[in-house]
């Protein structure tokens, strides 16, 4: 096979994200995954939140808000190229606390508190458990599930090859990767990415761990409306309704490597804290339970931008943040091939770091 101008290692939101974003540069990228029913990407929420999670003040909030600002923009775009929906929606994000303020372990400015009155305007079928919260208007949700639909067409659109299969192996001479070895046989490039999420670190000597998370889905009964309205962010759990009905529930954190499947405890988990908001939920019909691998790094940050070797970049390690970032990285990483010039909001994702 021919070389290509960059070679994507991993076919999730973040690899095709890359890939699309190279092509409205004039850049040719093939992208090489593994199974892509594997990727983090279909095991997530969609929820669009860094005001709700709390995000200190610092270089990842300001890159997890720049990206959330991108998306309304960035799907439009994209549904437009491929013709499918994304199921974005400003639904805005509701954080409700089952405590004072003074409790909540979120970083939330206490003058911002709303009491149950207001909380109960904006979601009426709260627990009496519930004590107020936060509401975050700009926040959001996109179907991640409709997301990397919405990305594979517009690669197919954009006629950016996607080829099955598992790479073993980076061939480098001294700072430069020269060649990929992969099930399909040895393929090359000027450039390449690694953008493999939690299985990172069997290519190359980074630091990205997986942590599994576990999730299910209720179906809303619809009589009266979405009895859910709005993205509920708690301090162990989160409530995402989708507006056909479909209410997600997630999500445990496990650090138990790529141990599969799930597990009674892991889903009594997550329905005694979505009782806890929503008690009618102990009433609807469970629709699917799942899992997946969150890429995480020892400081909970991602890892982009340049590495140890001239011609790779990495796009790596985003932890429970992935689907929010998946514009800006895209972005970052297309900008910093394209022109080997670094955006300072990639300098405290620098993989360095984390090497002692």
């Amino acid at each position: 096979m021919g070389s290509e101008e960059v070679l994507i290692v991993g076919g999730g939101v973040m690899g095709l994200s890359i890939a699309l974003a190279l092509k409205q540069k004039g850049m040719t990228a093939r992208v090489v995954c593994r199974n892509p029913q594997e990727a983090a990407s279909l095991a997530a929420a969609g929820m669009l939140a860094p005001q709700a999670e709390g995000l200190s003040a610092g270089s990842m909030r300001d890159l997890c808000i720049q990206s959330r600002d991108l998306y309304p923009t960035w799907v439009k775009d994209l549904e437009t190229i491929g013709q499918c929906s994304t199921g974005y929606w400003a639904s805005g994000i509701l954080s409700p606390a089952l405590n004072g303020p003074e409790a909540s372990p979120f970083n939330h400015d206490r003058n911002q508190w709303a009491d149950v009155s207001k909380m109960r305007a904006i979601q009426p079928t709260l627990s009496d458990e519930v004590q107020g919260g936060w509401w975050f208007p700009e926040d959001a949700q996109v179907d991640n599930r409709k997301l990397y639909r919405a990305l594979r067409a517009a690669a197919r659109v954009q006629n950016i090859p996607i080829q099955i299969a598992t790479v073993t192996k980076f061939i480098h001479t001294g700072d430069r990767i020269t060649s990929l070895m992969t099930t399909d046989g040895e393929l090359q490039a000027q450039h390449y990415v690694l953008a493999t999420g939690a299985w990172s670190e069997e290519l190359l000597p980074i630091p990205v761990k997986p942590r599994k998370g576990q999730m299910l889905a209720v179906t809303m009964p619809m009589e009266d409306g979405l009895p859910v309205r709005t993205v509920l962010f708690g301090e162990d759990i989160y409530l995402v309704p989708r507006q056909d009905g479909r209410l997600v529930i997630g999500a445990t954190s496990e650090d138990v490597g790529f141990l599969p499947g799930n597990t009674p405890s892991g889903i009594m988990q997550l329905l005694q804290g979505a009782t806890r908001l929503i008690p009618a939920i102990a009433k609807w019909p469970i629709e699917e339970f799942w899992y997946g691998y969150r890429p995480v790094t020892p400081d909970d940050l991602p890892i982009l931008g340049e590495s140890q070797y001239r011609n790779l970049t990495y796009a790596t390690g985003h932890g429970r943040n992935g689907i929010l970032l998946t514009p800006i990285t895209g972005k970052l990483i297309a900008d910093w091939i394209t022109t080997q010039t670094n955006n300072p909001l990639l300098a405290a994702f620098h993989w360095s770091r984390l090497i002692a």
